[in-house]
């Protein structure tokens, strides 16, 4: 992504945000950055100005948090029902419904074998455009293989009877390749694009990172999909020797977030590090994002990755990054009226950093960070606008919860 560097000039005026859709109305100057820890990488440079560390801008609006739902097992991803009810998956491998009063349900049944154990489980679910007429859900998992697990995505039809509810009519209609070893680094967040396509978030795996820059694999990738798993017509490696048609992009490592931009139609991800180098990315058909060549981080035991390097000809650079690491996982635009000054807004959701980001963007430049929810001490996995305006934020832990914010 060629990016030219803001003058002084240009970045007071991004400062005075105004009303218009894709940007937050802000209420204070901004000052300082939220970030106030020393980078693992202090040699490294951002390649533009405000590419990381942004100003904390704040809206100053007072917000309550409440525990919309209790008793979850750690909940991993969250989709609103038409009827207001939501279905929520647990990392375990299960799903449940979550009643409009915040009651649980049974685990729904009829879901497939899932392979579980450090972050391998149940993920991202999403529901079908036409699931008011079709009843159709889509759900990322890992499913056991001999070599390991392999990313897979389940399609099923949501039938209720009673208080049972099953998945029914399931088939699994796509399998990341290769299947690997290890425990780390599934990716595994589902969204659908304006035009129907199914996107699918693909880690490297950890062990296998160096796989993200080769096109014969699934690994390190975003995916694109029809409905029944196919490769999406229009992908950039269609008819390519060697390349696996469903790919849309690479050279990721860990995306675990992934929301479509209201305001233009994109798609949007966020990606894990490693120590630093958190990335906030707008992924485009064919394009390179660096993993593992550039980085903005370094390895866990201190030492450069590959040669260091953090900008190279030909691998795209990231819209915004973190060093050090939020760990993000969830995330979601704001364009509901229950908050007037948080439209236009990106929330993303913190593991580690425990807390939810709110980015005031400025078409696609972050121009302002400010951190909610650091009270609450809990690592959150998704983030998402209920159909009342509220945010909901699940909370990654054994007794996890669906937080509730509205205004105070």
């Amino acid at each position: 992504m060629t990016r030219l560097l803001l003058t002084t000039a240009l970045a007071a005026t991004l400062a005075a945000c105004s009303d218009a859709p894709g940007q937050a109305r802000s209420q204070a100057q901004p000052g300082a950055p939220e970030e106030t820890r020393p980078s693992n990488t202090p040699t490294q440079r951002p390649a533009f100005a405000g590419q990381t560390r942004a100003p904390r801008l704040t809206t100053a609006t007072a917000y309550q948090i409440g525990a919309f739902a209790s008793g979850l097992v750690r909940p991993w991803g969250i989709a609103f029902l038409p009827d207001g009810r939501a279905l929520v998956t647990e990392r375990g491998g299960t799903l449940r419904i979550v009643g409009r009063d915040g009651t649980l349900s049974p685990a729904v049944q009829g879901l497939p074998a899932v392979a579980s154990g450090g972050q391998l489980g149940l993920f991202g679910l999403a529901l079908d455009p036409a699931f008011a007429s079709n009843r159709r859900i889509y759900m990322a998992f890992a499913a056991p293989a001999p070599e390991g697990a392999a990313l897979s995505i389940v399609r099923g039809q949501l039938s209720e009877a009673g208080n049972t509810a099953t998945l029914t009519d399931s088939k699994v209609i796509f399998r990341a390749t290769p299947a690997v070893g290890g425990k780390a680094n599934i990716g595994g967040r589902l969204v659908f694009l304006p035009d129907g396509t199914l996107i699918l978030t693909v880690g490297d795996r950890f062990r296998t990172r160096d796989m993200a820059q080769t096109l014969d694999n699934h690994l390190g990738k975003v995916v694109r999909l029809t409905v029944d798993g196919a490769p999406a017509p229009g992908n950039p490696f269609i008819g390519k020797p060697g390349a696996k048609p469903e790919i849309w992009s690479y050279g990721h490592r860990n995306s675990l977030s992934a929301a479509i931009n209201p305001w233009t139609g994109q798609l949007w991800t966020v990606e894990h590090g490693a120590r630093g180098g958190d990335e906030l990315n707008i992924p485009t058909a064919g394009k390179n994002y660096g993993w593992p060549v550039i980085t903005y981080g370094e390895d866990y035991s201190g030492a450069p990755i590959g040669a260091g390097i953090t900008q190279q000809v030909g691998l795209e650079q990231p819209v915004y990054y973190w060093d050090p690491v939020i760990a993000p996982s969830g995330m979601a635009f704001y364009d509901a009226d229950l908050f007037p000054a948080w439209k236009g807004s990106l929330f993303i959701g913190g593991l580690a950093g425990e807390r939810i980001s709110r980015l005031t963007l400025k078409g696609d430049t972050v121009v302002g960070e400010e951190w909610l929810l650091t009270d609450q001490k809990a690592r959150i996995r998704d983030v998402v606008v209920g159909p009342d305006g509220a945010l909901y934020a699940l909370t990654d832990s054994d007794q996890g919860q669906v937080l509730k914010i509205t205004p105070k």
